[in-house]
């Protein structure tokens, strides 16, 4: 970013600061010093401070400049109450982001990543960001993935990583494969092209080890973690209690096994459905129905599984040519193959009670399947399918009877009824399903595995980690559908580690999910050589005390990041099995009520911004500018009037006169009580995340101490000082070069945020009186001093009885008056 003055705004007083200056001068302070390296030896008490991993995919922007200014105010506040805090970065800079945006730049990615990377470093450090950066690391640096390659060797070993056969997330655009939880409403979450599906063999996480566990500890998080946060890892996770029941199906010697969550209405199956693409539908077609099928799963190819779900979609299919038997009714029931059945949930097929399910009810209709319903909707029902409770019906045989039972009453009889039958047993289902972290991309972690056909799949020894990637300058590397490292003879060639015969390299590479999955282990021990992390060293900072990113994330990364933690916690080298033990979700930064976008021609430069108005300015007023978590309109914030207030402020630091050091216990009392009530109040208000008002707050005490210069105790004044010096540090949680300067200018030396918070006095909490705002219709009428513990009944009384209110009144009568004591009358006539 280049770096010129801010424009000069008018501020009614000659004397200003050169912001441009200010910055040159401040950064090289903190450049030597290195004020914000963390000491792993510190007696203190730790707390890790930690923002999502950026992308290197160009220069910082407006989202950028306001997550790390909200973090700031976290990291910064922690220093001055005395913690040790970690606060480090790095850049998650493996990926398809990265990579997509080298190929359109017609550069290597490895050129084009690093590039941009110390790009946004030194942006980051005009930024005047509290960064550690001693710790600072890149994943697709080989110390890096090295560990990366270890931890998946581990995983397999433990049965974790495995490989197989199926039906997989195809992005026609980036020519790879997606994890479910990459396919956002039907289209890649990257690059938003449509979705399709391929039959592929691929490298999987068994995350659904951990599902239950994933699961059950969200409870713990609920108390501090966003709720949107939480619900939607729920619902990924998506547990389900059922049974699994058994249908026999002529032909066949072993049973269909269909998993439900309402083994309750199984006496209204009339027809099973296959999902289209699994297996199973071919080996239950006949021979006649062979070459329907095939044609309808070509279709069914063509769509995606969100598409398929779609409650809209007109529901298809093609008989398989067989019939099963119903467990329960002896009915001989047939057997269809569709596409609204995934082949991944359950064992792929489903009994069908279209009397309770609305997809098969339009199944039933649409091929003129017949319906019986096995609970009884109410009198005044008037839909097709009844998915409520209600009293079983149609719902017996020779020896169990479900009739009049409630649901529930009916799924606590019948599954163990069909158990001690031998026709189902009682199961859990969830949504959740393996990770698939195969990408046929170049830019990305080898996978350590060789491919031999004598010894099948091998992982590479530990001591031959890591397995760089070749650098393939020069080579072609467009997405085509097939890693270019397959191309890569010179590479993909090798011994076999087991028998030492010709083998191939697997030529995948991973997800970059899998890099950002334990980075921040890593930051607690960068330079250790002997594993992924010091475990004494990670267990003594873990886990993370404020997690601070963006919403987007909510599944994705931090449900891997979780399923990470807890399987290195049973590997032994993690005391913790939850990394994050808070989190804070910022807003997004908008511009005239819209996403920024070159093609609205709504995009606001971080650059620009900074270079007219200055680091400070833009910091203040993205913190300024209203809670976290909402979003900000950049076009309705003022840093001009963030740069005036700025100015206002440093100003008092050149006005106090009195001598570092004087005990202001003999100062205005006033604005003492102002000040420590400011700092007590801030306290509160950072650690429930309201920095907005924080901010609020130190304006005031800017105001409160400009009044004392001007009007009152004087400059002189030890409380002025103990004011002006309360005020530096405070806007050191957003200002930081201003307030380094005034903390000079103060006397001091730097820096500012290594300086002790001010030890709050409670004899000056105590407020002698209030002012109680009075309005009559809405309007100011009158201000009250009185006491903070005044009754209402007092404070109405006082107010009616005040001239200015009276003469609002003007003998009207008063409908209504609205108290909130101490501060506020309401007078409504």
């Amino acid at each position: 970013m280049t770096q010129t003055s801010p424009t000069e705004t008018a501020t009614g007083d000659a004397e200003t600061y050169d912001a441009v200056a200010l910055q040159e001068k401040w950064r090289a302070v903190w450049d030597e010093r290195e004020p914000f390296t963390a000491d792993d030896d510190s007696p203190r008490e730790k707390r890790y401070a930690l923002t999502m991993f950026p992308y290197p995919s160009g220069d910082l922007h407006m989202g950028h400049a306001e997550v790390f200014a909200l973090h700031d105010v976290v990291a910064r506040y922690w220093r001055f109450r005395g913690y040790e805090v970690m606060n480090p970065i790095g850049w998650d800079s493996f990926g398809l982001p990265a990579e997509n945006a080298a190929i359109r730049n017609d550069e290597h990615p490895s050129t084009y990543t690093y590039a941009n990377i110390e790009t946004q470093a030194a942006s980051m450090r005009h930024y005047g960001l509290a960064f550690d950066w001693s710790r600072r690391l890149h994943t697709s640096d080989p110390e890096y993935y090295r560990w990366t390659q270890w931890l998946f060797t581990k995983f397999r070993e433990r049965g974790l990583a495995y490989r197989k056969n199926s039906a997989v997330n195809w992005c026609p655009q980036d020519q790879t494969v997606l994890a479910n939880e990459q396919v956002v409403d039907g289209a890649c979450e990257r690059c938003g092209a449509e979705v399709t599906k391929r039959e592929l063999t691929q490298w999987y996480f068994r995350i659904t080890d951990y599902a239950e566990e994933l699961l059950s500890e969200l409870d713990a998080l609920e108390a501090t973690w966003p709720n949107r946060v939480v619900t939607a890892q729920r619902n990924w996770i998506g547990r389900s209690e059922g049974a699994h029941v058994s249908f026999v199906v002529e032909g066949r010697e072993e049973p269909l096994r269909v998993y439900t969550t309402r083994p309750d209405t199984v006496f209204g199956a009339t027809f099973m459905v296959v999902a289209a693409d699994a297996p199973l539908a071919a080996e239950l077609c006949t021979d006649e129905q062979q070459e329907a099928l095939e044609a309808y799963r070509a279709e069914v190819r063509r769509a995606s599984d969100i598409e398929r779900l779609a409650t809209d979609r007109p529901k298809t299919g093609v008989f398989l040519g067989v019939h099963a038997t119903n467990p329960v009714t002896g009915a001989q029931v047939p057997v269809w193959a569709s596409d609204y059945v995934l082949a991944d949930y359950g064992t792929g097929a489903i009994m069908a009670v279209p009397g309770q399910d609305q997809r098969d009810w339009e199944f039933a209709a649409r091929f003129d399947l017949p319906v019986i319903r096995t609970v009884q909707p109410p009198a005044d029902f008037e839909g097709e399918a009844f998915t409520g409770d209600g009293a079983a019906i149609n719902s017996a045989n020779d020896e169990i009877d479900l009739d009049g039972m409630g649901v529930a009453e009916a799924k606590a009889v019948v599954i163990p009824w069909l158990e001690s039958k031998g026709l189902g047993e009682g199961t859990v289902n969830y949504r959740l399903r393996d990770w698939l972290l195969s990408r046929q991309r170049y830019w990305g972690v080898p996978i350590p595995v060789v491919h031999c056909p004598s010894c099948g799949e091998v992982d590479v020894p530990e001591d031959q980690l890591p397995v760089e990637l070749p650098e393939l300058r020069g080579a072609d590397l467009k997405p085509k559908g097939v890693s270019p490292l397959a191309a890569a003879e010179d590479w993909v060639n090798v011994d076999c580690p087991s028998c030492g015969g010709p083998a191939k390299r697997d030529s995948d590479t991973m997800d970059t999910f899998v890099d950002s999955s334990w980075y921040f282990l890593r930051y607690c021990s960068p330079r250790y050589t002997g594993g992924p992390f010091d475990p004494a060293v990670t267990n003594a900072w873990m886990n993370v005390d404020l997690y601070i990113g963006g919403v987007e994330h909510a599944v994705l990364h931090l449900l891997y990041a979780r399923f990470f933690t807890k399987v290195l916690r049973d590997m032994g080298l993690l005391e913790t099995g939850e990394p994050f033990g808070a989190q804070l979700n910022q807003g997004f930064v908008i511009n005239q009520g819209k996403k920024m976008s070159k093609s609205l021609g709504n995009g606001v430069n971080l650059g620009a911004q900074l270079d007219e108005f200055g680091v400070d300015a833009v910091r203040l007023t993205l913190v300024f500018a209203g809670p976290p978590e909402d979003d900000i309109d950049w076009s309705e914030m003022s840093p001009s009037g963030s740069l005036r207030f700025l100015q206002r402020a440093w100003r008092l630091a050149g006005d106090v006169t009195s001598a570092p050091g004087t005990d202001p216990a003999g100062g205005d009392a006033a604005l003492r009580s102002v000040t420590h009530r400011t700092v007590e109040e801030v306290q509160r208000l950072v650690e429930g995340h309201k920095f907005n008002v924080v901010v609020a707050r130190t304006m005031e005490l800017v105001n409160a101490t400009r009044k004392a210069i001007d009007t009152g105790a004087g400059p002189a004044d030890p409380a002025v000082r103990e004011a002006a010096e309360t005020v530096a540090q405070l806007l050191s949680l957003v200002a930081p070069y201003v307030a380094e300067e005034m903390w000079e200018r103060l006397g001091h030396e730097p820096c500012v945020a290594q300086s002790t918070w001010l030890d709050v006095d409670p004899a000056l909490l105590v407020q002698a009186s209030v002012t109680a705002v009075v309005q009559v219709q809405g309007k100011v009428r009158a201000r009250l001093e009185v006491s903070p513990d005044v009754t209402p009944a007092d404070l109405e009384a006082a107010a009616l009885a005040d001239e200015g209110v009276q003469r609002a009144i003007e003998g009207r009568e008063v409908r209504k008056v609205v108290v909130r004591a101490p501060k506020l009358v309401n007078v409504v006539v």
